[in-house]
């Protein structure tokens, strides 16, 4: 099964070795060098149990040449096509100790540039100045999101499980899943390895037991085009 295949049929792929260790050092070193000269930035988020970067690749756009590197490049058009650009990137950091964890969920909003009364477009929130909005699910079938594993991530560490081909299903409450007769799968990547997932595919994360970090870049990619002068706030063309 090709990586295409196995996102359309699962709703997800993970593939290793993307990243050699230079370019890890060297994502790492521009993200330290950022979060150490801007200790006060808003948008970065500081818990004791999480660290994020909101906006990331717009905070640090001198790391795109390195993320994007030929073999990324050429994964993203092979499995997608070409004429996607970035809409959302966060960066996490889940410390050795965190208790940090998420429940099972769906991606169901997009980050926009403002809010205007659009057909379709529903559940607005607002958070220091960021629009989001639930958009139609037709715009949510079709973006994907690429998660770059900075550390090694297993069970123990807070690696994503997901519910497998759960994005076919829809925009669906967690409790209408029959979890008896869904199968679930614990997302382990290895260091500078990568994670593909279709924004409707539940996924869900766990506690930190075994004292590792986990670093993620969290990257959110559409080709869709927005109604009546809505934009995506955060978007990024890469190349074409």
């Amino acid at each position: 099964m090709t990586q295409k295949d196995e996102i359309n049929s699962q709703g997800f792929t993970i593939i290793d070795n993307i990243y050699n260790e230079d370019e890890i050092q060297k994502l790492i070193s521009l993200i330290e060098k950022t979060t150490e000269n801007n200790p006060e930035n808003t948008t970065f988020r500081k818990s004791q149990g999480l660290f994020a970067i909101r906006q990331f690749h717009k905070e640090i756009p001198e790391i795109l040449p390195f993320i994007f590197n030929h073999k990324l490049q050429e994964i993203i058009e092979t499995a997608f096509g070409k004429g996607f650009f970035i809409t959302k990137s966060i960066y996490f950091d889940k410390p050795e100790k965190s208790n940090w964890f998420v429940a099972y969920h769906q991606d169901l909003t997009i980050s926009v540039d403002k809010k205007i009364e659009v057909e379709n477009f529903e559940n607005w929130t607002v958070k220091q100045n960021q629009f989001a909005v639930q958009p139609p699910v037709t715009i949510l079938e079709n973006n994907f999101t690429i998660r770059i594993h900075i550390d090694k991530t297993t069970k123990d560490n807070g690696a994503l499980k997901v519910i497998n081909n759960s994005h076919s299903k829809g925009i669906l409450r967690i409790e209408k899943l029959d979890f008896e007769n869904e199968k679930e799968t614990i997302c382990e990547v290895e260091k500078g390895g990568i994670m593909i997932m279709k924004p409707l595919l539940f996924h869900a994360s766990n506690k930190t037991t075994n004292n590792e970090r986990r670093r993620v870049i969290h990257i959110e990619f559409s080709k869709e085009e927005l109604p009546e002068g809505l934009e995506w706030s955060e978007k990024t063309v890469l190349f074409n």
